[in-house]
């Protein structure tokens, strides 16, 4: 039997590989063509009646699951708005992922902008299914901030000498950019390397270039910042007051981006019938194994952005001989198996952080502007989440034509700002105020305190983002 045969009998094309796996099965017991084509055709005609025979389950688990043509819902999944004005782009890709025949419920934060799929900001629960475009290609960037323990942490930056230690610090313990690696004596060591990374052939091969990227930064957006968070409240076991704290935003550099391009293509390739503004909102179903697979590359992802924060840190508070009073960390770019309304969803969010109640985050502005140390609310209708950020009013090309370093120093110079390194695009103006954006979202989060950012490492010009 051919493929063309399969498509025409009702295969769909996502489908053929286990019409063949089961072909060959049979070939091999010495079925004939006529038996092949008798029970393929009984297993098109009721696949639910063939999934507890175990040579039958792999084609009829896949026509279940994977149906043969897109059926667009009656109606779109509700989803809630927050923020007025947000960009016209990302509030149409809202609506794209609404109309998913496996969307539940959504939500767009305040610092929305067009992204891939699902836009930056976008909140997405489904039922039973992972969307890779939803998580993002940057799987399981976050936010960590470290206090430490340094006595009149005003006054210490206020000194050039320990601003020149600080500084030293930050330029010997932080590397940005798409290369950016740790070699020989240097690289970084942490327990994620020993994670059963060969579970999985496209986390096998990645291994290796991981643990070379262990501790270091991506580019774009991301940073690392030396800076005075002032304490409103207390949190974390901290009296309110002013403290010297590190912040940094990185994710799972180039292996969480090729784990991110192999399960989005595949996704596509099982769902070919979905329109071209669907394409890449294509989901993997937890119910087969390619939904498994991804899931347990996401959490590895996840786990391995974290080292790389945790890395930084240490390093950074090693370096400096700094003890470390507490730490705050969230991501964002991941989905979770949650409980909303009694029922057991996947909760994907893209650029937004999770906000449930008492939960603890990090909203970060710019490179002059504050971040915010955040406790979560629990809002139901977000999806018990927040923004993940400022969130940018202009693409990185307008950014690089309107503005100039000029400028942008003069801002920095007012705010107290010194900056190591960045590229002209993540200048403060092509960002939204990180304030309006806070005052969006006051049902979502409470402010704890306010971080001042006085030293400031991005990528250099010349990188290529990939936030």
């Amino acid at each position: 039997m051919k493929g063309n045969e399969l498509l025409e009998m009702g295969i769909p094309r996502a489908v053929v590989p286990e019409a063949f796996r089961l072909i060959r099965q049979m070939a091999g017991r010495g079925a004939g063509v006529d038996e092949m084509r008798r029970v393929i055709a009984g297993v098109i005609e009721s696949p639910r009646a063939f999934t507890a025979d175990p040579e039958l389950r792999p084609l009829a688990e896949g026509l279940l699951a994977r149906p043969k043509t897109f059926e667009p819902r009656e109606a779109p999944a509700p989803f809630r708005i927050w923020g007025e004005g947000l960009e016209p782009g990302s509030v149409r890709q809202m609506r794209n992922a609404a109309d998913l025949p496996v969307a539940v419920r959504g939500a767009l934060m305040p610092d929305a902008h067009q992204g891939y799929g699902l836009p930056i900001g976008g909140v997405l629960a489904t039922e039973n299914a992972v969307i890779p475009y939803a998580v993002g290609v940057d799987i399981a960037c976050r936010m960590r901030m470290s206090v430490f323990g340094l006595e009149d942490a005003e006054q210490a930056l206020a000194s050039p000498v320990v601003r020149d230690r600080l500084r030293a610090a930050l330029e010997s313990e932080t590397r940005f950019g798409v290369g950016a690696r740790f070699d020989g004596e240097l690289r970084r060591d942490h327990p994620v390397m020993e994670a059963d990374w060969k579970a999985l052939p496209v986390t096998a091969k990645l291994r290796d270039l991981a643990w070379k990227q262990l501790g270091t930064s991506g580019s774009g957006n991301h940073f690392a910042e030396l800076g005075l968070l002032e304490l409103a409240r207390p949190a974390e076991g901290l009296a309110p007051g002013t403290y010297l704290a590190l912040l940094s935003h990185s994710g799972s550099r180039g292996t969480g981006a090729t784990v991110a391009s192999h399960y989005s293509k595949l996704a596509r390739e099982l769902h070919p019938d979905l329109p071209d503004d669907l394409r890449n909102l294509a989901w993997l179903s937890l119910d087969l194994a390619e939904g498994q697979e991804y899931w347990h590359a996401m959490n590895l992802m996840g786990e391995y952005a974290a080292a790389n924060h945790e890395r930084i840190h240490h390093h950074v508070a090693k370096a400096l001989g700094f003890e470390v009073l507490a730490v705050v960390e969230n991501h964002h770019n991941f989905a979770w198996k949650e409980e909303h309304e009694g029922h057991e969803l996947i909760v994907h969010r893209k650029g937004a952080t999770p906000a449930g109640p008492g939960v603890l985050g990090v909203i970060p502005g710019t490179m002059a502007d504050p971040a915010f140390l955040v406790s979560g609310l629990g809002e139901p209708e977000s999806l018990r989440s927040a923004s993940h950020g400022a969130g940018r009013r202009m693409s990185r090309n307008e950014a690089r034509r309107r503005f100039t370093w000029e400028e942008a120093r003069a801002l920095l110079d007012e705010r107290g700002v010194e900056l190591l390194s960045a590229d002209l695009d993540e200048v403060p103006m092509a960002y939204k105020d990180i304030r309006e954006v806070m005052a969006a979202q006051t049902d979502l989060v409470e402010v704890l305190g306010t971080f001042h950012p006085r030293l400031v490492k991005m990528a250099p010009a010349g990188e290529r983002a990939e936030d």
